[in-house]
């Protein structure tokens, strides 16, 4: 089916109930990508699982997702998800590859947790299949990636920031984004990583090499990061912010630093 370049460029309805019925059919079809948070919570699940997946996937997923209490679109995004994983224990790849390269955020995001879920593979392994996830051009898809593998990250922690190091000298700002954004002490809508609230020095590598980083995305979340560690110890982000306030004189690291000692009185 052709879409045209008017639903293809729309800018998207900012509330639900402005939505157009035909948007909303195209998102659930698989045809069309969200364009926004509003289009993006819309997506019917279970209807967009019986028409993109194979049928053979489609009773556990249809299952996963009846189970639910709530039907959020992160709720769902992970149940659907992981049925996926629980029905292929991480032994198909062509499913992984197709639904990696689908034209749906939201089929996207259910590849996500065939990745961070399939415990067959090492954290290396994990963060370079992930990668991918972590640089699409979609803020949901971006989102879902570290979600997808906060656990991992946590119970392979040195590892992980010592892999991440090398990510933060990417070109691609939505990748350096990712190393910080997915090892947030405290984070959003997700499990605390305990051990770096109490010793947010071990990220210090990485928020380092951050702190004047030209793009606002990356300077947000490293400025939440440090937020996040202020509130179990804010000493050590105080110490930080006046010492990278004298070693960088930049417009973009004195916003991180505003944006990190905004809880601290």
């Amino acid at each position: 089916m052709e879409i045209s370049q008017e639903i293809l460029k729309r800018k998207g309805a900012l509330k639900f109930a402005l939505l157009s019925p035909d948007i909303i059919n195209l998102l659930n079809r698989g045809l069309i990508e969200s364009v926004n948070l509003t289009e993006w919570l819309a997506v019917d699940h279970g209807v967009l699982v019986k028409n993109v997946l194979p049928h053979k996937y489609q009773e556990s997923c249809l299952s996963a997702l009846a189970d639910l209490k709530q039907k959020t679109a992160m709720q769902s995004t992970l149940a659907v998800g992981k049925a996926l994983h629980e029905q292929t224990c991480g032994r198909d790849s062509q499913l992984l590859s197709t639904l990696a390269g689908h034209v749906s955020d939201s089929v996207r995001c259910w590849a996500t947790y065939l990745v961070g879920l399939n415990d067959s593979l090492n954290i290396s392994e994990k963060l370079n299949a992930i990668k991918p996830f972590a640089a699409d051009s979609h803020f949901g898809v971006r989102e879902i990636s570290w979600m997808a593998m906060r656990s991992s990250l946590d119970s392979n922690l040195e590892q992980a920031i010592a892999i991440l190091l090398l990510w933060v000298q990417d070109e691609n700002a939505n990748v350096r984004r990712f190393a910080t954004e997915a090892i947030r002490p405290r984070g959003v809508w997700c499990k605390h990583i305990d051990r770096l609230k109490e010793e947010p020095r071990l990220a210090l590598p990485i928020l380092d090499v951050l702190k004047s980083d030209p793009s606002k995305y990356v300077q947000d979340s490293v400025g939440n990061w440090l937020n996040d560690a202020s509130k179990t110890q804010p000493d050590w982000v105080v110490e930080l912010c006046e010492q990278w306030g004298q070693q960088s004189n930049t417009k973009e690291t004195t916003y991180i630093i505003k944006k990190a000692l905004r809880s601290i009185s």
